[in-house]
């Protein structure tokens, strides 16, 4: 089942602290404050996928408006290594896109490491384009 975090809770910050490291191995694990803030801001969406009372996977949906339109980024999308190939992944996506049709709809996008085989696949199957650009950040 999927569904989106609008209240606090230990539980759901200690999962996805569990989540974090499966992501990234330069993820810092999330405060009680950064959730709080999450939650309260209503341009962001944390989406996550339950079964029998167990997180297996998380995503974030962010939008913000601009001259060219509403944009929707999907961001840190992970599933649990235990729950993977139970197209938890894709349910999550499929959520987030459908979430975004109906909120305005617009631009939804998203990057992923080209060694992530597999998501790249999951995005392109999910009628995602790969577009030829640049993405440049700040520490």
């Amino acid at each position: 089942m999927i569904t989106e975090i609008t209240t606090y809770s230990d539980a759901c910050l200690d999962a996805i602290n569990r989540l974090l490291p499966q992501l990234s191995s330069s993820g810092r694990q999330m405060t009680n404050d950064q959730l709080l803030s999450m939650i309260a801001n209503n341009d962001t969406h944390l989406f996550v996928a339950e079964a029998n009372g167990t997180m297996l996977g998380m995503l974030s949906l962010c939008t913000y408006a601009t001259p060219t339109g509403r944009k929707w980024w999907v961001e840190d999308v992970v599933v649990d290594q235990q729950a993977r190939g139970q197209h938890i992944g894709r349910s999550l996506v499929e959520h987030a896109i459908q979430y975004a049709r109906t909120h305005g709809g617009g631009t939804i996008m998203l990057t992923s490491r080209p060694q992530r085989v597999a998501a790249n696949q999951l995005y392109q199957s999910l009628g995602m384009q790969q577009k030829p650009t640049n993405v440049y950040q700040t520490q």
